[in-house]
């Protein structure tokens, strides 16, 4: 017979839980059940997801650069994909390094620019697999929240000890 590990003690009720991060739900805060190999797996297909899209932005670079529309046409094509793709690369590391509620102006426009967000996925994948080569995508926001919840927890449990009952003396 095989032997199990130990299933942990449930959480105390109102004990801040851990948000689960794409591809890694709850793993990230230990690190552990395939962490690693996860972490491998996400970059590994972020950058296979990059190349896919640069080569879908060749072909369609080339399609009309085959059009004979002329020099300017293409040189507009190219930097308007270069543009997109930089601007998508910062809103990108700026989501998963200080994530989303930190967006202002520009880069919080989801729908206005959302041209923009698409022709820049090549961009906005690099940006992904770079920050993946570091950590979980989003990891760090995610695992300062978390602290910052469990010391809240900590400090509200704190302050109620004593009779839970008992009126404070003012």
């Amino acid at each position: 017979m095989s032997e199990q590990p130990p299933i942990p003690a449930p959480a105390p009720a109102g004990t801040p839980e851990p948000e689960p991060i794409r591809f890694f739900g709850t793993s990230w805060l230990n690190r552990d059940n395939g962490y690693w190999l996860r972490r491998v797996a996400v970059s590994v297909g972020a950058l296979a997801a990059t190349a896919a899209a640069v080569l879908v932005l060749r072909f369609g670079v080339e399609g009309v650069a085959l059009s004979d529309s002329g020099g300017f046409v293409n040189g507009l094509l190219t930097a308007a994909i270069v543009v997109c793709s930089m601007m998508a690369v910062r809103r990108t590391w700026k989501v998963l390094t200080e994530g989303k509620d930190q967006l202002t102006g520009w880069m919080a426009e989801d729908t206005s620019l959302g041209a923009v967000w698409l022709i820049g996925g090549a961009g906005s994948l690099a940006a992904y697999f770079a920050r993946s080569l570091v950590e979980a995508p989003g990891e760090g926001v995610k695992r300062a929240a978390y602290q910052r919840a469990v010391e809240q927890h900590g400090k509200l449990r704190a302050g109620r000890s004593g009779r839970p009952g008992a009126k404070r003396k003012r």
